[in-house]
């Protein structure tokens, strides 16, 4: 009775949030999925008209309400450029979770998410045994970037350049931290992310090493596990439920004063979806959640807001390496920090940044999309790696690592030896000690 009331109240949600819906058209001009397609279906107008007879489609055209929804990467385009402020990231997160619900899940990634993800001890162990052995299961691509493709399998692991797990992972190499600020400091939580742990643990170690730098203190509980988006886009909401509370017990064990991420993704769903989904945990709860929320920030705004980094900038000594910056959509569109990561980079006298045409512009990944729409995908992230090769630059530098992921990919693919690095690592470059 009390999951069945709940689906009533998404439901009821739902219908006021379509009801605002004026099918101006707006968000078509903006979507990067129906840029490629052309389809009304994929754009946020035509699955809201969808939606708006939820309650029928559930059963009467169930698959392909699912198949709908899920052709959308997240990116929150559309919401941001809506004349009439429709909220359609939560239209279309619960309106997965309704579908997820009603059992147009896949049983075989409903395991997945329950069996693995929720459980971060058994993620950590399986990504650890994966790493180990991923030269049976890949091959070398482009050496320069260090990337590799499967050997067999789908598109998405045959054909994709990928960059290679870390081994080891963050988690083995620092498996948490808890130091005190100086006199009168800060004190950070710092949250890395699947992957930072499991694939660029640099970016992780980077991001402490400007803030021990700054001289504040640190926390890193141990344990941590995923931030819950993978689960939540696909409306297995269970799992989600899940690792909030995990991850929120890890954190209120010790004194902080803001919690950190480097991960834009990451900082989107403890600052956003985290609240909008705490009606559905017990007031206590929820109003640990939203105290989190309010405290959390992209570690590229905290250092660049709250601390004195113009104080690092140096004279260059040599001639500056051209650098362009991409635009993660869940900073830039859901998040509005635009500025703050080209401080960052400007801090640092080795790189001159040269803006690259539609920096704002999605990659194409979008978590789970790259591997369900892999050719949508990489049609959209071809877009992007044109925009960033137009720029004249060496090294591309993005403050996201699925963002990192789907750049490498594309000029590896390409046969372009440009390096993808986060804001972090170009940021710690510049510190003197």
């Amino acid at each position: 009775m009390a999951r069945f009331s709940e689906l009533v109240r998404m439901m009821q949600r739902l219908d006021d949030l379509l009801s605002k819906c004026t099918r101006c058209g707006m968000c078509q001009a903006v979507c990067p999925v129906f840029a490629q397609s052309g389809h009304e279906g994929d754009v946020a107008r035509g699955k809201l008209a969808l939606l708006s007879g939820l309650s029928r489609n559930l059963f009467a055209k169930a698959d392909i309400t699912a198949a709908r929804l899920n052709r959308c990467l997240l990116c929150g385009a559309c919401e941001r450029n809506c004349s009439n402020s429709v909220q359609t990231l939560e239209v279309f997160l619960k309106a997965r979770a309704l579908m997820a619900e009603y059992g147009r899940l896949p049983m075989a990634k409903k395991m997945l998410f329950k069996r693995i993800l929720a459980r971060p001890q058994t993620f950590d162990s399986l990504m650890a045994w994966a790493a180990r052995h991923q030269q049976l299961f890949s091959k070398s691509t482009l050496s320069r970037l260090g990337t590799s493709c499967g050997r067999l399998g789908p598109a998405f692991f045959k054909e994709r350049h990928f960059t290679p797990l870390a081994n080891p992972p963050l988690h083995e190499r620092l498996p948490s931290l808890s130091t005190p600020g100086a006199a009168g400091g800060l004190r950070v939580a710092f949250f890395p992310g699947c992957l930072l742990d499991k694939v660029y643990p640099q970016v992780a170690l980077a991001a402490i090493q400007a803030l021990t730098h700054f001289g504040l203190g640190i926390f890193m509980p141990q344990g941590q596990g995923c931030c819950g988006i993978p689960a939540l886009s696909a409306g297995e909401v269970e799992t989600f439920d899940e690792l909030v509370r995990h991850n929120l017990a890890l954190f209120q064990t010790e004194n902080w004063d803001c919690l950190v991420t480097a991960c834009a993704t990451c900082t989107f769903t403890l600052k956003k979806l985290w609240p909008l989904m705490a009606g559905r945990f017990s007031e206590e709860v929820g109003g640990q959640i939203h105290r989190l929320a309010d405290k959390t920030m992209d570690i590229s705004q905290f250092l660049a807001d709250r601390l004195d980094t113009a104080s690092i900038i140096q004279t260059p000594t040599e001639e500056p390496i051209p650098v362009t910056y991409h635009d993660p959509c869940h900073l830039n569109k859901s998040l509005g920090i635009i500025a703050q990561p080209r401080k960052l980079i400007a801090a640092n006298p080795r790189v001159l940044l040269k803006e690259m045409a539609c920096a704002a512009q999605c990659c194409g990944m979008g978590g789970s999309f790259g591997m369900d729409h892999f050719d949508l995908s990489a049609a959209i992230g071809a877009q992007k790696r044109d925009h960033i090769l137009a720029s004249g630059c060496r090294t591309v530098v993005t403050g996201c690592p699925a963002c990192m992921l789907q750049l490498t990919d594309q000029l590896s693919r390409a046969g372009q030896a440009i390096t993808v690095r986060h804001t972090m690592e170009v940021f710690a470059e510049a510190l003197v000690d």
